[in-house]
């Protein structure tokens, strides 16, 4: 994974010492380095379908994964996400699930999140509770803890000082993906891999991060949207998972002084994106930085064929080219057009599609998010914010 800056920031030292002692009570730091033995539990459950019912943090990088990996993963098995309310959605989704073969992942950190807990209701309307075909994944002691207990269901904890944001390498993301044959060693190897780079060496992953969260911390007033620009569909599930983490951790008041502050996500696919939302950031308010995420190699030699059309013979210049090239030519035309803009720019490229790098990437945003927090001056762990809108859908309930 390489990380190039077309922009300088302030490097605060400081802040690399407090992410250290950060790292002795926020859980996510270590995940990577989890013992994953425990997971040989699951290899008794052998259904088809393996349904994943959370929301958020609870199903978004577990998703992410599947749609990076799923292109050249043959399964037998089937992985499912319900994740909404939504009526239409949820009897739609329920209706191409064998219910009979299934495997349901109940996913909620505090144990009773009011969208996770109705669809589990709802489920159990269809199916009833048993231990064959449930597992739960939450808080050790939450009610669903609990509920585990008293029926003998398979359940998995999550550690308290891990946020469900920042819980896709812990049994969260890793129960289901190895459920589905992924090589979640080598997910945790990637993540180790950023890890080692930012806390044990002195590599460019480090200089990168520590500049990048200067740079969006110092200039927030300024530039406070961040765009992902990532170049391949496979990142649309990815941009969804760090909007999530982007916008929860940040959004806050300062420790200090109590002042509104925040960093606007968005995620964008290339090259669809290029044809609209490029637009904005190349003539629209210069309140935009940019990270144009690449996959170097794709490992597909397919060719655009040497056919020529009459009428569009102007066009001949792209035959026989390879798509992996054309996609990799259209993000660094948009690099060269950005650049010539002066608009903040950096660009991640990673090797190829696999669980290595996606892992990487993981612990690399997690990084971000800790340190631009950090320097922001708010309590990137929590979500006020979100807490107030639950215990308003509470109180409707109750009336």
């Amino acid at each position: 994974m390489k990380n190039r800056l077309f922009f300088d920031g302030q490097i605060n030292p400081k802040i690399f010492e407090e992410i250290k002692k950060e790292r002795g009570f926020i859980g996510y730091y270590d995940l990577p380095l989890t013992d994953i033995t425990y997971l040989s539990r699951l290899d008794k459950f052998k259904q088809k379908h393996i349904v994943v019912v959370g929301i958020g943090g609870s199903s978004l990088g577990t998703k992410a994964v599947h749609t990076f990996l799923s292109y050249k993963k043959k399964s037998d098995r089937v992985l499912h996400f319900l994740e909404t309310t939504d009526p239409i959605t949820l009897k739609s989704s329920l209706e191409k699930i064998d219910l009979d073969d299934s495997l349901f992942i109940i996913v909620s950190k505090s144990g009773g999140t009011i969208e996770t807990i109705s669809v589990f209701k709802y489920i159990l309307s269809l199916k009833p509770l048993n231990k064959n075909d449930f597992i739960f994944v939450t808080d050790m002691d939450s009610p669903l803890f609990k509920l585990g207990q008293n029926k003998e269901i398979e359940t998995f904890y999550i550690a308290k000082n891990v946020g469900g944001r920042f819980s896709v390498l812990s049994s969260v993301g890793l129960i289901p993906l190895y459920l589905m044959g992924y090589n979640v060693k080598k997910l945790l190897r990637g993540a180790r891999r950023i890890r080692n780079e930012f806390f044990d060496e002195n590599g460019e992953i480090k200089k990168a991060l520590l500049t990048k969260a200067s740079f969006y911390a110092e200039h927030m007033p300024h530039y406070n949207i961040n765009a992902l620009f990532s170049y391949s569909e496979l990142f649309r599930d990815f941009n969804a998972w760090y909007v999530q983490l982007w916008a929860e951790s940040l959004g806050k008041k300062q420790i200090h002084s109590q002042l509104n502050v925040g960093l606007t996500p968005v995620g964008l696919i290339g090259p669809t994106d290029q044809h609209s939302f490029l637009q904005l950031i190349v003539e629209g308010p210069k309140d935009k930085t940019v990270t144009v995420l690449k996959i170097k190699d794709f490992n597909d030699d397919t060719k655009i064929p040497n056919i020529s059309l009459k009428y569009l013979d102007n066009l001949d210049i792209v035959n026989g080219v390879e798509f992996n090239k054309l996609i990799n030519l259209q993000a660094d035309s948009i690099i060269e057009n950005l650049k010539n803009r002066n608009v903040p720019l950096d660009i991640i490229e990673i090797q190829e599609a696999n669980i290595y790098y996606i892992g990487q990437l993981f612990y690399y945003y997690e990084l971000l998010t800790s340190l631009t927090g950090k320097m922001l001056d708010v309590n990137t762990y929590d979500q006020p914010g979100v807490e107030e809108g639950k215990k308003i859908l509470k109180e409707k309930l109750r009336n």
